[in-house]
């Protein structure tokens, strides 16, 4: 029997936008869950809609302004497991879709809602995106380079692991307490929050040194020789993370630097010994350095560009790099299923659909008849 993966029976609405809620339910789809992404098609103009986090889904769009698209909703979720949202606070209740009356219509229901900083508390009412829900948690405050400004990250670290990865957590901790209890619940994840639970090494060292973590000056960001970056001939960039004295002694062995075994973290040579490795390693190609170090036990690591990552044979091997056929018939790449399974695994069984696709086919198996979802094209109601 194909495997349908571990959510498999469970089903999804998902009215979350972008990229927290979208990457949350993409998780839950490529575990077997159906997930139903809905929006309104005024978005469609935004030219945001992310194809990446939308394979194994089916999607229609929906307005909710509308009596008729309440309605819609409602029939939506009366079998539904998990209802997933992504509007400001209050804005919800204003729709007529927030717990209560979701609740009261499926009791069973378990109801995500995804924010920048909660449903409560005095930033509640901000607007704000990844590089301010960082900012706030003291994260952006010890990234980049030291005597510079902070940097924001190339990824969407507050988006995808605050509110996509921690919604998905809530999600199944709440299908699992279902399990026990028979009953839903509220679940409120703030994307700011999460981003001050990712403070647990500032805080220890804080706790046993009495010093705040500086910016690009910290024990696991570049303060010492063995936890850094070098530039190399080629104007590419290595990784180095020697932290045990075993790795960095074997690192030292091949510089051909004894003496600095004992030094890895001495205060007074530190800036000697990482500007000796900035010397050493722009000495030789990238390419030269991973003949070097690829047999010897030593914490390194090429960094990689996007192509270089989807042409990896790591990635290839561990199915974190996939193709699929997409609708013009073209083969496309996506990235994997990180979570592997043995028994349930997840996968990437469908592409994307368009905005809207499947809009038609789930109103008939709602009990629309094919006059009255006409009238709800005529009238904007989808």
């Amino acid at each position: 029997m194909t495997n349908k993966g571990a959510l498999s029976g469970i089903k999804v609405i998902d009215m979350s936008r972008l990229l927290p809620g979208p990457y949350c339910s993409m998780i839950l789809a490529d575990h077997g869950a159906r997930v139903i992404a809905a929006e309104d098609k005024r978005f469609l103009s935004d030219g945001l809609f992310f194809d990446p986090v939308n394979r194994n889904k089916e999607h229609i769009s929906l307005n909710l302004k509308t009596e008729e698209g309440k309605e819609i909703f409602f029939r939506l979720i009366q079998n539904a497991d998990v209802f997933m949202e992504g509007f400001r606070p209050g804005v919800a209740g204003k729709l007529g879709i927030d717990y209560e009356p979701v609740r009261k219509a499926n009791p069973g229901i378990i109801y995500c809602s995804i924010t920048g900083y909660g449903q409560t508390g005095p930033y509640r009412d901000r607007v704000g995106h990844d590089a301010n829900y960082l900012s706030l948690s003291g994260v952006l405050d010890i990234s980049g380079e030291k005597d510079r400004a902070p940097s924001i990250p190339g990824v969407q670290i507050a988006d995808i692991a605050g509110g996509g990865m921690n919604a998905a957590i809530g999600i199944l901790l709440a299908l699992f307490a279902r399990e026990k209890t028979g009953f839903g619940q509220y679940i409120d994840i703030s994307m700011t929050d999460s981003m001050v639970s990712f403070l647990p090494v500032p805080l220890f060292f804080r706790q046993i040194t009495g010093q705040i973590t500086k910016r690009g000056d910290a024990f696991l960001s570049h303060r010492y020789a063995c936890y850094n970056t070098y530039e190399t001939a080629d104007g590419r960039y290595i990784s180095i993370g020697a932290v045990e004295n075993r790795f960095w002694k074997r690192l030292c062995e091949i510089m051909d630097v004894p003496d600095y075994v004992p030094l890895q973290y001495d205060e007074d040579r530190k800036d000697e010994i990482t500007e000796f490795m900035r010397t050493a390693f722009i000495k030789k190609t990238l390419d030269e350095w991973e003949k070097i170090l690829s047999s010897k036990d030593v914490c390194w690591g090429r960094i990689q560009n996007l192509p270089e990552v989807l042409e990896d044979p790591l990635f290839a091997e561990r199915e974190m790099i996939v193709e699929y056929t997409a609708k013009d018939g073209k083969k496309r790449k996506a990235l994997g299923v990180p979570v592997k399974l043995s028994g349930t695994p997840g996968s990437v069984r469908t592409p994307p659909p368009a905005f809207g696709e499947n809009t038609e086919d789930i109103l008939r198996e709602l009990g629309y008849e094919n006059d009255r979802i006409k009238e709800f094209g005529e009238k904007g109601i989808i």
